[in-house]
């Protein structure tokens, strides 16, 4: 006799699941190509922009270091200048100088610049072996301060044009207000290129969206008329240039902490030279520390975002210009022709 046919249900229906083929889900690909020219070239413009923006950074946190440490010497100092007289015994005048302004609540400590100090003050001028008896080259005392509470300097001033006619006191206040004016001059101008160059890279990516979406309009209209919205078309389009703002900034930003490092490490192998030892007194040291990097890293951030949300922008104008086509029955250039 034959079996009868199974009437367990649960197999029956394992046996036809088996037997069905499997439906797989084709991936959606992307509106945009991964890799074109055109992003290629948009890649290389942020990565210019990115290390132009970083060097501006990073030029400007220098500058505005040096002018601190500058004001910060010229603060703590004040200069007692004493010019040579026939009748003048200049080792006593300077003795003296320095004991009547220690006399001064908010003075700290005096110092007599010798002749071998002096000579060597002279050199980059007047070259080596200077005899100073030889010339009337005046003698400084310089006098430490104590910052937050400075001493009375017109009554110093005073004091000392009494004691010592050849005396003149210099507090540094012209130097200091200078150094100030500077620093926030340098300030401006960074700020300024930093705003030039942002500026630029928006225009840059704005042309580089409207370029995407001509190429692709046809794509972008057809999914925008089955129903897809507004934002769908818009992420996808962020998705594209985020890529591509992050790689080009994450070069340009590399290459700009490179470029200091390199300059930090060239500038500490060269300390005894000339050129360097010029270099580090006008500009300080090219190492910009760890806020300097900070700030490199942070200007990436902003530039790759700035970058995603111009992209977006521009997408979602275009596509507000496309429903303005469609919903307008006397335009005949848009999607409706």
């Amino acid at each position: 006799m034959t079996e009868p046919p199974s009437r367990n249900p649960e197999k029956a229906s394992a046996k036809t699941q088996q037997k069905r083929p499997e439906l797989r889900v084709r991936p959606t690909a992307p509106i945009l190509p991964p890799s074109n020219i055109q992003g290629s070239a948009l890649m290389v413009v942020i990565s210019i922009m990115a290390f132009l923006a970083c060097l501006t950074l990073g030029g400007v946190s220098m500058v505005r270091s040096t002018a601190a440490s500058w004001e910060s010497q010229i603060s703590r100092e004040i200069t007692i200048q004493i010019k040579p007289d026939d009748n003048l015994d200049m080792e006593k005048a300077l003795t003296q100088a320095r004991d009547l302004a220690l006399t001064f609540v908010g003075t700290k400590s005096g110092q007599i610049v010798d002749e071998a100090a002096t000579a060597r003050l002279l050199e980059p001028w007047l070259g080596p072996g200077l005899d100073l008896k030889d010339l009337p080259v005046p003698r400084l005392v310089i006098i430490t301060i104590d910052e937050s509470n400075p001493p009375d300097f017109d009554s110093m001033r005073a004091l000392l044009k009494e004691s010592i006619p050849q005396a003149t006191l210099d507090d540094h206040r012209t130097w200091v207000d200078r150094l100030v004016s500077m620093a926030h001059t340098t300030v401006m101008i960074g700020t300024g290129i930093l705003l030039l160059v942002f500026t630029a890279m928006v225009l840059t990516v704005v042309f580089a969206t409207r370029g995407a979406l001509s190429g692709n309009r046809h794509v972008v209209e057809v999914l925008h008329f089955v129903g897809a919205e507004s934002s769908f078309v818009a992420t996808e389009f962020q998705k594209h240039f985020l890529k591509i703002s992050l790689k080009g900034s994450a070069i340009g930003s590399a290459l700009a902490a490179l470029f200091f490092a390199t300059a930090g490490f060239w500038q500490s192998r060269t300390l005894a030279t000339p050129e360097t030892d010029q270099a580090t007194a006008l500009f300080g040291t090219f190492s910009v520390g760890v806020l300097g990097y900070a700030g490199i890293f942070a200007t990436m951030i902003v530039i790759a975002l700035l970058t995603t949300f111009t992209a977006r922008l521009t997408v979602m104008r275009t596509i507000y210009e496309i429903d303005t086509l469609r919903s307008d029955p006397t335009r005949t250039d848009g999607i409706g022709s």
